[in-house]
């Protein structure tokens, strides 16, 4: 298992029940449906944070009510 590495993870039962109702649904093994779940959930923090980031870096902002009264004339 080059580039893999064996992690143990406690669940509680019924998220442990629902891996097992997601791989046997899907076809896949319990390891896949943990590992894209957590690769989903990296994934997923990492751009929220780059979002964070990017928004304190903006110097310019409008309100959303500004932003969906300036789409209302753009149609």
């Amino acid at each position: 298992m080059e580039g893999r590495r064996v992690m143990t993870i406690v669940l509680d039962n019924e998220l442990e029940e629902g891996v097992r109702r997601a791989a046997d649904a899907n076809n896949v093994s319990e390891s896949f449906v943990v590992q894209e779940a957590v690769r989903k959930f990296i994934e997923d923090r990492e751009d929220y944070l780059a979002g964070i980031s990017s928004l304190a870096q903006t110097k310019y902002t409008i309100s959303l009510e500004e932003m969906e009264r300036r789409a209302e004339l753009a149609d």
